[in-house]
């Protein structure tokens, strides 16, 4: 028998039943559509978080106090230790472009918490105490009004400029660029509201922003008695991607000679691309365990084909036996019923593939994790046509045994089964 009578047979023998034929297939489809589903799931968390991290600033470093290893906390601003500290003196002095080639942005920063009043409404906030690049270092846009200005600081001027959900909470839809809130029952000066930060770091929509010596000597963020304006962070801009490890050369050269140190820094430098690159061989590794669960099931329904295959072998005895008897060869029955079971996963697994292609269209953009964390999914090729072959491949494995059981069969006996 050729190919093509080979195909035209295992779709007669396959349509004879097609109750069968359908409850066999329905095991391949959820199978291949919960393969699908969740792997397309797992690559569109890998994508969206990939794309907040790198929306929070190009080529990004962050340098903290302290010598323990950097954590994603760093990209958020966070407080150094008591046993070292970075002042606004090394930040400014990581400007100067004759020892920092590679550094095209230099931002600091203080972060504590503060209540915040206006009218009948309070609430406890992160207030954050930067400078006027910190707009361009950490990616940050204005919807209304301006961002702090180098006058803003120079003057410690008690104005701020607020975050998207803060003005939602405080002003509902009216423009606060102008009114007065109470930070620690200090007056503070609403002079801008930054653009809506949707996703994982939505959180950065609640928090104010003040220049930097405001923070520091109006609401006495990290004091000493010394006089120094201590920070929390130093976020460093690169020149670009290539730039990222002579940048973090030449920021820790500096701070070791500002610092004296002769043996281990009392600083961190962390690269953003070490925590992308992290991130995503932590969710590479959720994709592969969500894919190889869902895999459970394409497991099950290639054993629901095996199962289907051997019932018809035993149904078929007679029919074996007369082709045989009629000078069909081994190989013809042995292709004749491998290409049914393939016949029936390939059709599963395109039917499975439809299935998934319209579930995923579904969740895409849906907040599946809450409000702020719609993810965009999508079954890309390579999926696809993974899930595909893997069911036709679940087919053919299930489908050998049950073949090879009737291509043995002999003639005379099998003529003899009733």
């Amino acid at each position: 028998m050729n190919p093509i009578d080979i195909l035209i047979t295992a779709l007669t023998s396959l349509t004879a039943n097609k109750m069968r034929a359908s409850l066999t297939l329905l095991g391949i489809v959820i199978g291949v559509a919960s393969v699908i589903v969740m792997v397309s799931m797992g690559q569109g968390v890998q994508r969206s978080i990939t794309a907040e991290f790198e929306g929070l600033g190009a080529n990004l470093l962050t340098v903290t106090p302290g010598s323990s290893e950097g954590g994603f906390g760093a990209f958020f601003g966070g407080g150094g230790d008591d046993e070292s500290n970075l002042t606004l003196e090394d930040a400014y002095a990581l400007r100067d472009s004759e020892y920092t080639p590679s550094v095209v942005g230099i931002a600091p920063e203080i972060s504590s918490w503060a209540q915040v009043v206006f009218g009948g409404e309070e609430d406890w906030t992160q207030v954050v105490g930067v400078t006027p690049e910190y707009e361009s270092v950490r990616n940050y846009q204005v919807a209304l009004g301006d961002f702090i200005s180098y006058k803003h600081v120079e003057n410690a001027a008690s104005v701020t400029v607020i975050g998207a959900r803060i003005s939602e909470s405080l002003f509902g839809y009216r423009d606060p660029v102008g009114q007065t809130i109470k930070l620690n029952d200090r007056p503070f000066t609403i002079v801008g509201v930054l653009e809506k930060r949707e996703g994982l770091f939505g959180e950065l929509d609640q928090r104010l922003l003040v220049p930097i010596t405001t923070a520091h000597y109006r609401l006495n963020f990290r004091r000493t008695d010394q006089g120094d304006i201590l920070v929390d962070t130093i976020n460093a801009q690169a020149a670009s991607p290539e730039a990222t490890n002579s940048a973090k050369d030449e920021i820790s050269a500096i701070l070791r000679l500002r610092h004296r140190i002769t043996e281990k820094d009392d600083f961190t430098v962390s690269n953003q691309q070490d925590a992308i690159e992290a991130i995503q061989s932590a969710t590479q590794v959720i994709v592969i365990f969500l894919g190889s669960i869902a895999g459970i099931s394409l497991l099950v329904g290639g054993i629901g084909v095996m199962n289907i295959m051997l019932v018809t072998v035993t149904e078929r005895t007679r029919e074996i036996g007369i082709r045989k008897a009629m000078g069909a060869k081994r190989r013809d029955v042995l292709f004749q019923f491998l290409a049914e079971a393939a016949m029936l996963s390939l059709t599963g697994g395109l039917v499975g593939l439809g299935l998934a292609y319209g579930i995923v269209s579904m969740l895409s953009g849906q907040p599946i994790f809450g409000p702020d964390s719609q993810i965009a999914m999508g079954v890309t090729p390579d999926i696809a046509l993974l899930a595909c072959a893997v069911s036709i491949g679940i087919g053919l494995f299930f489908g050998v045994y049950p073949a090879i059981r009737a291509a043995r069969m002999h003639p005379i006996e099998a003529l003899r089964y009733e």
